[in-house]
């Protein structure tokens, strides 16, 4: 009796054992993708104007929030925006989330300067650790692109971009040099597997509407738009526009977190933030990372950007993408709070 229990159970791990081969081995790979985990983190440039307005904080900390979590390895933070305070600005939220060394790059051509018109970027500057204090001593821009494409492996690396489009044009614009015999379009096409973009604005009322990160650096965006070789996924203005973040970490009892203190200085100045600030950039971070299926439907097509920085789209083109609303409002309010309300991995 005791043989043939022992026998039974024998059995029946090998039965599993077959099963679980067999999954391996004949179910494709899309219906095993479509389960959620990643075999391997997505390679992720973040590109940001970081500045202007104060979404761009919230999505950094989800990035470093899913850096932490193995969703993502976070290859470099750059700049689209000059500012004197840029450079040391990403330090410290990079700093913060124990990443001291991730590279830091900020555009050196003619760009645009704008500083944070609440003061929160000087208010962390003063009061958080950080090495780079001025924006000499970060990397240009182009320069780092380049340099961190070249290393990564083909078809691996998403960039993110939630500013102005002046780094997605020079960089197709850049031309061979000591990190990679290509110029910057063939290296890009080689390298990146998606551009996603917060950038214009994509429903029935879009008309002549001059989105921020496209109207304030048009001839960059229309450049980059026109020539870009990758699918790009736009989150545009209606999607943002509607989800609100910010209110929990602003109330939070962390006594030590600069993204605690941007948005509880911030929330306070704007009547229109009452239910907390708009959340542009964090969607395309989280559709960066995890991807849009679970959060979002999206439409095909390409975008027309006009010289005049208003935007329109072509349905019958074939490289674009641009997300609309699935999920309810108010559970992927809680889903992008949770991961920016998220401290730094010990």
């Amino acid at each position: 009796m005791q043989q043939k229990k022992r026998f039974q159970k024998q059995h029946t791990l090998v039965l599993i054992s077959l099963a679980a081969f067999l999954l391996l081995v004949l179910v494709p790979k899309s219906i095993l993708a479509q389960s959620g985990k990643k075999s391997t983190p997505v390679a992720v440039i973040f590109d940001t104007d970081i500045g202007p307005d104060y979404d761009d904080v919230g999505a950094l900390a989800i990035l470093h929030a899913l850096a932490d979590s193995g969703e993502c390895k976070i290859l470099a933070t750059i700049a689209s925006n000059k500012h004197q305070r840029i450079a040391s600005v990403l330090d410290v939220i990079n700093t913060y989330f124990n990443r001291p060394d991730l590279p830091v790059g900020v555009v050196r051509s003619d760009a645009v300067n704008m500083v944070a018109p609440q003061k929160w970027d000087s208010l962390i500057v003063a009061n958080y650790s950080h090495d780079l204090l001025s924006n000499d001593q970060a990397e240009d821009a182009t320069a780092l692109y380049r340099k961190i494409l070249a290393r990564q492996p083909d078809k691996t690396v998403t960039i993110v971009t939630v500013g102005f489009l002046t780094n997605m044009a020079n960089l197709l614009q850049s031309k061979p040099d000591k990190f990679s015999p290509l110029d910057g379009k063939t290296l890009v096409g080689k390298k990146v597997i998606q551009l996603v973009c917060m950038a214009g604005r994509f429903d029935n009322e879009m008309g002549g509407f001059k989105e921020f990160n496209v109207v304030m650096d048009a001839v960059s965006a229309r450049l980059a738009f026109d020539n870009w070789p990758t699918p790009i996924i736009f989150s545009g203005f209606e999607i943002g526009v509607r989800i609100h973040t910010g209110i929990p970490i602003a109330n939070s009892q962390f006594i030590h977190s600069p993204v605690k203190d941007v948005f509880a200085l911030s929330i306070p100045l704007d009547p229109n933030d009452a239910d907390g600030r708009m959340s542009w950039d964090e969607t395309a971070v989280l559709v960066a990372v995890r991807g849009y299926k679970k959060y979002f439907d999206v439409a095909h097509g390409k975008i027309i950007c006009n010289s005049n920085g208003s935007n329109g789209w072509d349905k019958y083109g074939k490289r674009d993408s641009y997300l609309i609303q699935k999920m309810p409002v108010p559970q992927i309010e809680k889903i992008l709070d949770d991961l920016i309300m998220h401290q730094p991995a010990k």
